[in-house]
């Protein structure tokens, strides 16, 4: 099951992507008489029980083969899945051993947090800006776990129960700014620097997050290859240390880190300039593609 949030004349709408087709979730319900359909992806993923979207899949699916009602996906406006979180997203530092070493940092021994604002979000094929105000432009590819269930002390054994699926993030970085405010929350927090989709992925679909290739390629040139099974701290990990005495909620987003190759850890780094074509993917998710612009 993938959902998607996209555009539909002017407006934030609710599909699932079925095969080569998207199909909106509150039109399918009404003609099917399924029960309806809230208008945000946070909702559906705090109000919709598992049986109600495997009913709707099956039914999407359906139309998708019969080509009622459906946007073709390669003519759908994808915004990022949850356009606007409710909070800032949680995101995990040096979470692979040759990242963090490749930037001249030794591998942490617990957990390194940090967050991204909700204001940085953009979705697929939406423009990353090149900010006047840095000179070091860096990408980072992730797999973002997505929360669907409210928890706090979560046991690391039952910490992908709580989890709903799974999208990728393009964790846009400025280095300079990241170093010279001494942490990193300034430097990834531009607007722009969080690019999200294509879709969130349901996680009956991925049934261990730990064996997922993942990719960053720029201007088609392959700069990260790396699988999730070289995490230092899992996703389940991450989740019980980051909800110790902290709720989770559903709609939270995690992101859990990205591999080497970044352009900073090059002699000489290869920093991003206006005109690069970023390609981000993460197995069995998806690909998403975003273009750095000039700064306005």
């Amino acid at each position: 099951m993938r959902f998607c949030t996209y555009q539909l004349s002017g407006e934030p709408r609710l599909g699932i992507v079925a095969g080569q087709s998207v199909v909106d979730l509150r039109t399918l319900a009404r003609r099917r008489r399924l029960p309806a359909v809230p208008e945000t992806m946070v909702d559906l993923i705090a109000e919709v029980p598992l049986l109600e979207l495997r009913a709707l899949a099956r039914e999407a699916e359906a139309w998708a083969s019969a080509r009622r009602e459906v946007v073709p996906l390669s003519r759908a406006r994808l915004l990022a899945p949850i356009p606007r979180p409710r909070k800032n997203i949680m995101c995990m530092g040096r979470n692979y051993t040759a990242h963090a070493r490749e930037t001249g940092n030794v591998p942490p021994e617990v957990p390194v947090f940090f967050t991204k604002p909700p204001t940085a979000v953009v979705g697929p094929e939406a423009p990353v800006r090149h900010h006047a105000v840095t000179q070091q432009l860096d990408y980072e590819v992730e797999l973002v776990a997505v929360i669907g269930r409210r928890g706090s002390n979560i046991r690391p054994e039952r910490a992908l129960d709580y989890v709903f699926g799974y999208t990728v993030m393009n964790d846009v970085t400025a280095r300079d700014l990241q170093e010279r405010h001494a942490q990193w929350f300034k430097g990834k927090s531009l607007d722009t620097f969080a690019p999200l989709g294509p879709w969130i992925v349901h996680r009956s679909a991925i049934p261990d997050p730990q064996q997922l290739r993942l990719s960053m390629r720029v201007n088609g040139e392959v700069r990260q290859q790396s699988t999730t099974a070289n995490m230092i701290f899992s996703v389940a990990q991450l989740i019980a240390v980051l909800s110790a005495g902290m709720t989770l909620e559903p709609g939270d987003l995690l992101a859990t880190g990205t591999p080497e190759g970044v352009a900073k850890g090059m002699k000489p780094p290869k920093w991003l300039q206006p005109g690069d074509v970023m390609e981000a993917e993460v197995e069995g998710i998806g690909v998403l593609r975003n273009r750095v612009v000039a700064p306005q």
